[in-house]
């Protein structure tokens, strides 16, 4: 077994990654960037090296930089997380020719499931079903709009060095096949340095399953499936093991081709062969197609873990050290059933944008697996990818590990920072899920659903309106006097709501608000308050911000009604950056009349292409950004002004 490795990511699965080697008495080198001086991954290292700048290119995607902080700390392995240098072959070779092991598969077995279509080209040859489709190397525009046409709409356009949804684009009729292949390109360009697409018939009630593969280089095994249907824009969002529904005729045909596909390319390390399937009658031995294969460790792994006690870190580790495949397939077996959710900084009400922030207060129930990457206090950066954690739940059978879900994403406490919390919420209680009658379109379809905002109760406005007046433990003096109570005032906002409450502090344990309309008692007995009659949630103060940790966190600003600026919230003619970003096109002219809805701008953060789109019609006055600016948030991009023949409101 190695002494010392080098861990060449960050976050999760850095820290991920830590825990079990530094379990198996390894030392790890973690390395970092300008932006994670003070991750927790640092903190977890034995040490630490610094590479170079925040953005990715500057620091974690520079290889020549992480092999030499390997050889200058002793390190004999690398192990490269999920992501950046992860499925880089270049990067495999020349770790091998400093010396080191990386731990995972070759070079060449990366370099032969690396590229979608020559992925589909080997598997076909080795016996492996998949979709139909245009996989050749001509990349024509004339030619993959035919071929469009010869698969049959609806088609699915995609990447061929793509994963993780970048680069790809349903298109549901010839019409649209040209401004989604453009927009594919785009963005795959961005994301991996290739513009190749190929193109697929989309299966119109697809299921995504994945079967985990582990191999030695010669011989390989699968730990069984994991169901990742639950997507939004080709993004997993919950994923589960095993799949519900799933047939032993079924398992055995999946695994069978998996392992196929695994021995086929000599592969080593832990891998996962990523499976189409149509679940539009059931699942059927014949109704499974391949997708490809991430020739790495899965964000998701964490579930298969579950069901079969399995340390995947650990096998990693082992087998790269020499050691053979830990287990036979038939001493595999699958117990319980497990979920993981991906909590991720986003605003959901903003078309889930991806969010930064300081997270002033993180709590996860403690009855759960939480694989995070951050602690309260640290920031999330416009840098890297906005996850904050994996929430994990095991059970003997799908309704119990449903049912921990569900009660792991409730006790979950975030402040800081907007979450995409009580979507997890929302989508952990959908009927049809619940009922295991899941597909990649459940999220799509019933989206609407999914993001109402919670309804901000009279209780719940009382309870912040202790939290910013300090009235949790107010001392036997604050508030009243012994001849009458006091009254004070606070201002709250919620979600552009304003709320000016009163209160009068009857005694240290006795309070009566006004809420409106409505009068709201607190009071508290043993120590413990209860507000318009209910237990209250715990709540979080940081600064101008309080967090109710009601259906999935309440958070509002204390007003400062000496700081609020008068006016209204705009009228729609500025259009500005809604995260820190890259603005990659500007489309608007001075000049230029538009339309509402119209693109002004894309602005490329976090690996992906975000539309920025004419909030009203109009005409272009001023273009206050060019294509390639680095911006932060709010910064004004195009500001519009009415047209000539339209009257001022």
């Amino acid at each position: 077994m190695f002494d010392t490795i080098l861990i060449a990511n960050r976050g999760e699965i850095a820290c991920r990654v830590m825990e079990t080697a530094q379990a198996m008495g390894v030392r790890c080198v973690a390395v970092y960037s300008d932006a994670d001086t003070e991750a927790k991954h640092v903190q977890m290292s034995d040490t630490a090296v610094h590479i170079g700048g925040s953005a990715p290119g500057d620091s974690y995607l520079r290889g020549d930089a992480i092999i030499r902080a390997a050889q200058e700390t002793g390190a004999q392995a690398i192990h490269p997380g999920y992501g950046f240098l992860s499925e880089n072959p270049d990067f495999v070779e020349a770790v091998e020719a400093a010396g080191l092991v990386f731990i995972g598969p070759s070079a060449k077995a990366i370099r032969a499931m690396g590229l979608k279509d020559a992925a589909k080209a080997l598997m076909v040859e080795a016996g492996v079903p998949v979709v139909p489709g245009y996989h050749g190397a001509d990349q024509d525009d004339a030619l993959l709009a035919a071929e469009a046409d010869r698969i049959g709409y609806p088609v699915l356009i995609k990447a061929v060095a793509g994963g993780g949804g970048k680069g790809m684009r349903l298109v549901e009729e010839a019409t649209g096949f040209q401004a989604a292949l453009d927009s594919a390109r785009s963005e795959a360009k961005t994301a991996f340095g290739n513009a190749d697409v190929l193109v697929e018939k989309f299966v119109t009630k697809p299921r995504h399953i994945e079967v985990q593969v582990f191999g030695d280089g010669s011989r390989a095994v699968h730990l069984f499936e994991r169901d990742c249907s639950l997507q939004r824009r080709h993004q997993k969002v919950i994923e589960e093991a095993p799949a519900p529904g799933m047939t032993d005729e079924m398992r055995a045909a999946m695994g069978r081709a998996a392992v196929t596909a695994a021995e086929a390319i000599g592969y080593a390390g832990a891998g996962t062969i990523e499976f189409i399937v149509d679940g539009s009658d059931g699942l059927r031995p014949d109704g499974f197609f391949f997708m490809e294969m991430n020739t790495r460790l899965q964000v998701e792994h964490p579930v298969t873990e579950a069901i079969t006690g399995v340390d995947l870190v650990e096998w990693q580790l082992r087998v790269a050290a020499g050691e053979g495949l830990p287990l036979r397939q038939e001493e595999l077996q699958v117990n319980g059933h497990a979920f993981e959710a991906r909590l991720y900084a986003e605003d959901v009400p903003k078309g889930f944008l991806p969010a930064t922030g300081t997270l002033t207060h993180l709590v996860f129930d403690e009855r759960c697996r939480a694989d995070s990457g951050v602690r309260a206090g640290d920031t999330i950066s416009p840098f890297y990818d906005p996850m904050i954690a994996k929430v994990i739940v095991q059970g003997p059978t799908r309704d119990v590990a449903l049912s921990r879900l569900r009660t792991a994403l409730r006790r979950c406490e975030v402040a800081g920072t907007v979450t995409n919390l009580a979507f997890l919420g929302a989508l952990a209680a959908h009927e049809s899920f619940g009922a295991g009658e899941v597909d990649t379109g459940l999220i799509g379809r019933d989206i609407d659903a999914l993001t109402v905002p919670p309804r901000v109760q009279p209780h719940h406005v009382a309870l912040a309106g202790m939290a910013a007046l300090d009235l949790l433990e107010p001392q036997s003096d604050a508030g009243f006097t012994l001849w009458h109570p006091l009254r004070r005032q606070v201002g709250l906002n919620w979600q552009d709501e304003d709320h000016f409450v009163h209160v009068q502090v009857l005694s240290p344990d006795h309070q009566l608000w006004q809420i409106g309309d409505e009068e709201i008692v607190a009071r508290r007995v043993a120590g413990r308050w209860s507000v318009g009659g209910q237990p209250v949630p715990r709540v979080a103060k940081a600064g101008d911000r309080v967090t109710v940790f009601a259906d999935y966190g309440i958070s509002f600003t204390v007003i400062d009604p000496l700081a609020r600026a008068a006016g209204g919230h705009g009228d729609g003619n500025l259009i500005e950056a809604p995260m820190p970003g890259l603005v990659r096109m500007i489309d608007a002219k001075v000049g230029q009349a538009v339309e509402k809805g119209v693109r002004l701008a894309i602005l490329e953060a976090m690996k992906m292409e975000h539309s920025l789109l004419a909030a009203r019609s109009g005409i272009v006055a001023e273009v206050l950004a060019a294509a390639g600016d680095q911006v932060e948030a709010g910064a004004a991009l195009v500001r519009l002004e009415a047209a000539p023949d339209e009257t001022p409101t």
